[in-house]
């Protein structure tokens, strides 16, 4: 049996017992208003309401479509307002994706006021003025979005901050920066912008005041962060190296004040501590620096290191010596030790000795450091001949990075 039969007989069943109930009783009902009375029975005033209730809905669905129809039909309705803003909006964003910035500035601005996300059409329009160096109108654009969005004073400073960024407006976002900063510490993005552009104004002490944040907020990658503080201590120690030149006697020297400063992780980095005794080396701090090298390395050898240790003069220049031929047993031809070693031997007078390992050296690897050494020895010891020897081979070296150029035929020697 199908649904249509059985809701036909269902009709018809509720139709009969209403019947039924209308003819056994069909009721009184009596509405009374000052001199106007009304009299009729309850199921026709049923009816009646029902109908009246029919009526209301028929009307309202009918307002409905009328407006529903206006809207579409009317150019001029917000609907289309609407539509339309986000087709503009649309082809706007897909012109700055392709880096169309004139066209697109023009049809993102002109969409923003009837688009349903203002700002978002403000703020890439004032990237695309931007990147058309109209800096003037990429803040206009900017005030233009806060107006729309109040709200959004975060968004809207981030992209004037980075907008001033590239521009090279340091102040001016610094200024932008430290407001936001201040009113939200914790925005990890404007943290971020904060360190870029103290790295780019290099100005390490607030750049190292910031440091603890951005690792606490986890703001860069790890290796990021390390190689951050690698590149901001070594600046803090060569800042604190040239004001070493002008301290007064007596007063904590600014170069070991900030080598405590840095990190213990970072003081057994072999580059910084190479940093650090550069610039003791420079001050004529000789002793403090080999000291300092002379500890790593005997924990941890390094070629770099050791050619520093070379150049130094320590307290006792006979320990120095010592000390180094001590690390020969287990490189006897490693030239930048025997070159070390022959430069510490000099500094002892050992003159024999500071030949054997320059030769060594230079046998080892042809250096031009390790010629001049031993060109100026054999120059002064009065060998001449095989002081021009060891010169003619070091001259080699430099021409070997000569360019290919016509030269005259070699002149014969005047008899």
């Amino acid at each position: 049996m199908s649904k249509s039969y059985l809701a036909v007989l269902a009709v018809l069943l509720v139709a009969a017992l209403l019947g039924m109930a209308v003819a056994e009783d069909p009721g009184y009902l009596l509405i009374a208003w000052r001199n106007v009375s009304l009299e009729t029975s309850v199921w026709v005033g049923l009816a009646f309401l029902l109908a009246l209730w029919l009526t209301l809905s028929l009307l309202r669905a009918l307002v409905r479509l009328l407006n529903a129809s206006g809207r579409k039909i009317n150019p001029w309705s917000r609907h289309n307002r609407q539509r339309r803003a986000h087709q503009v909006t649309t082809r706007g964003l897909l012109e700055f994706a392709e880096g169309h910035w004139k066209t697109a500035q023009r049809l993102l601005h002109r969409a923003a006021p009837a688009a349903d996300q203002p700002l978002i059409n403000y703020l890439a329009a004032a990237r695309a003025a931007h990147e058309q160096g109209d800096y003037a109108g990429a803040d206009e654009l900017l005030r233009e979005a806060y107006e729309s969005t109040p709200k959004a004073e975060v968004a809207i400073a981030v992209t004037q901050a980075q907008l001033q960024l590239a521009r090279g407006q340091y102040e001016q976002a610094l200024a932008t920066l430290t407001r936001l900063r201040k009113r939200y510490p914790k925005h990890v993005f404007a943290l971020k912008l904060m360190s870029r552009l103290y790295l780019r104004l290099q100005d390490w002490e607030r750049l190292e005041a910031l440091l603890p944040e951005l690792r606490k907020q986890k703001v860069l990658p790890a290796d990021d962060l390390q190689q951050l503080e690698r590149e901001v201590y070594k600046a803090l120690l060569q800042q604190a190296g040239e004001r070493g030149k002008h301290q007064a006697p007596g007063d904590m020297h600014p170069l070991t004040s900030c080598w405590q400063r840095v990190p213990k992780g970072l003081r057994q980095d072999q580059d910084m501590l190479a940093v650090y005794c550069v610039q003791l080396r420079l001050l004529g701090l000789d002793t403090l620096a080999e000291e300092a090298l002379r500890a790593e390395l005997r924990q941890n050898y390094s070629d770099h290191l050791m050619h520093l240790y070379g150049l130094l003069e320590g307290a006792d220049p006979q320990r120095q010596l010592a000390t180094a031929e001590k690390w020969l047993s287990a490189q006897p031809h490693n030239p930048v030790l025997l070159l070390a070693l022959g430069r510490l031997s000099l500094r002892n007078q050992l003159w024999g000795k500071a030949r054997e390992y320059l030769e060594a050296s230079f046998h080892s690897k042809k250096d031009i450091q390790t010629c001049a050494e031993l060109v100026r020895l054999l120059d002064q010891l009065g060998e001449v001949a095989a002081s021009q020897q060891v010169l003619r081979q070091g001259f080699e070296l430099m021409a070997g990075d000569l360019p290919a150029l016509p030269l005259p035929q070699r002149a014969l020697p005047a008899e």
